[in-house]
């Protein structure tokens, strides 16, 4: 089975330091949605792993965060594509849960879901977190230089390990190509 995993915010639609706190915020990237489409027609599995701190932090309800994702969720379906898996982890950074990238657990869900073991994965991100969190189950980290992915590539410095790409649509082109 092929299986991709995705951050939310900055590889899929626009990040902002102010956190995404309704559904009238979320704008996608252009092409991402698109990408989506085609690696889901293309027989790819699709999940979403994201951290959601402004949950805990009273920035938005739950409510709106399902409002968010179901906005998300109908604009990958308009596009011609869907969503196998989406989750997400609700705690501050000063929580220290295992779910909250960079620890592994929203990654190791995905594989419980999915039924699969995570080495070998893409996942695609576009945070020193996501890199991470991709590297602590063996998944394959791939980078996009949209959101905080140019910043997140000055960081890195040489990481032969991590493939860079411009967004999610580079990114879903390789993998396609690859099969």
């Amino acid at each position: 089975m092929k299986a991709v995993i995705l951050d939310r915010d900055g590889v899929i639609n626009h990040d902002s330091p102010d956190y995404i706190k309704n559904a009238d915020e979320w704008r996608p990237i252009p092409g991402s949605l698109e990408a989506i489409a085609r690696l889901k027609q293309a027989g790819w599995r699709i999940a979403v792993a994201t951290n959601q701190a402004g949950l805990a932090r009273g920035l938005f309800s739950q409510a709106d965060l399902d409002g968010i994702h179901a906005r998300m969720v109908a604009a990958i379906e308009a596009a011609g594509g869907a969503m196998d898996a989406l989750v997400y982890c609700p705690h501050r950074p000063e929580d220290h849960c295992d779910c909250r990238k960079p620890a592994p657990g929203l990654l190791r869900e995905i594989g419980r879901r999915f039924d699969i073991e995570l080495a070998g994965v893409p996942f695609i991100g576009d945070t020193l977190k996501d890199i991470e969190a991709a590297r602590a189950v063996g998944a394959r980290p791939m980078l996009v230089l949209t959101g905080q992915g140019e910043a997140t590539r000055a960081a890195l410095g040489d990481a032969p390990d991590v493939e860079i790409f411009a967004n999610l649509a580079a990114a879903a082109a390789r993998l396609i190509t690859e099969e």
